[in-house]
C-alpha cells in the first residue's frame, strides 16, 4: 500500500518570524490521522526570518534530526554543544534525560529554510548526546546518501532506532530505485523539486508512505532533493 500525502494537506503556521509546516500534528495543530508513522513523529518545515528563532527550551525522550537546505542555523545547548548548521551539514541530538537548546538564524539578512524531524527513540532516558557532519553533494548524486542510522554505518550519524535516514539529489533524467525489505516501512519526502515516484508525481513538500512494498522507484527528476526513512 502507498499513501500520498500532499503538501497542501499539511498544517501550517505563521508567526511573523516562523513559517511552519506540520507533516503531522504539532503544537496548535491536531491530526489524528497524522500522528506519526512507524516511529517518525514530526517532520516541520521551517523557515525563520533573519536575526530570530527558537529561544532556550527543553525536549526529553526524543532524536531531533535538523536538515538545512538554505541559510545558516545556530544551535546552543545545556551539553555544551554548539555550532552552526549550513547545507549539506546534518544535526542529531539525542534528547534522552533532558536538555535545553536553542536554535537562531544569526544572519541579519537571509532567511533559514530547514527540516526539523523528530524520531521517537527505542528506549527511555538516554544520557543527552549532540552530533553534526557535513555530507557533502557529491555523496548524494544520484545515489542514497546514509544520513542516519543504529549502527553509524557508511559514516551515518547514531540515532536510538531501528530507522534509518537517507538522502539524495537528482538533477536530470536519472532514475533511482531503493528496495524494500520486508516487515520495513518507508516515509519518502520531498524537500525541493518535482518527480515521479511509483507512478505518483511529487513536488516539494509531498510525501508518501508505504507499507506492504516491495521497491520506491524515481524517475522524471527535476532539480529534487528527498529525504527516504526506512523503518522496522
Amino acid at each position: 500500500m502507498i499513501v500520498l500525502r500532499k503538501a497542501n494537506e499539511r498544517g501550517y503556521a505563521h508567526h511573523g518570524w516562523l513559517e511552519s509546516w506540520h507533516s503531522f500534528s504539532f503544537a496548535d495543530y491536531r491530526d489524528l490521522d497524522h500522528v506519526h508513522f512507524g516511529p517518525l513523529r514530526v517532520i516541520n518545515e521551517d523557515i525563520v526570518q533573519p536575526d530570530t528563532g527558537f529561544g532556550t527550551h527543553g525536549h526529553r525522550d526524543m532524536e531531533i534530526l535538523t536538515y538545512v537546505l538554505s541559510g545558516t542555523l545556530r544551535h546552543q545547548d545545556s551539553t555544551g554543544s554548539s555550532g552552526d548548521i549550513r547545507y549539506g551539514e546534518v544535526q542529531v541530538m539525542s534528547a534522552g534525560t533532558g536538555v535545553q537548546h536553542s536554535e537562531v538564524n544569526p544572519s541579519p539578512d537571509e532567511a533559514v529554510h530547514l527540516l526539523q524531524i523528530w524520531i521517537i527513540p527505542d528506549r527511555e532516558n538516554l544520557t543527552p548526546g549532540y552530533q553534526q557532519k557535513l555530507f557533502p553533494l557529491e555523496d548524494k548524486l544520484a545515489r542514497w546518501c546514509l544520513l542516519a542510522s543504529p549502527d553509524t554505518a557508511q559514516g551515518s550519524l547514531l540515532i536510538h532506532q531501528d530507522t534509518r535516514v537517507f538522502a539524495t539529489r537528482l538533477d536530470g533524467a536519472e532514475a533511482l530505485d531503493y528496495p524494500i525489505a520486508a516487515q520495513r516501512k518507508i516515509y519518502l519526502h520531498v524537500a525541493r523539486g518535482s518527480l515521479q515516484a511509483n507512478g505518483h508525481a511529487l513536488t516539494a513538500g509531498d510525501a508518501l508512505m508505504y507499507e506492504d512494498e516491495k521497491v520506491v522507484e524515481l524517475t522524471g527528476a527535476k532539480e529534487v532533493e528527498v529525504l527516504l526513512f526506512d523503518m522496522g
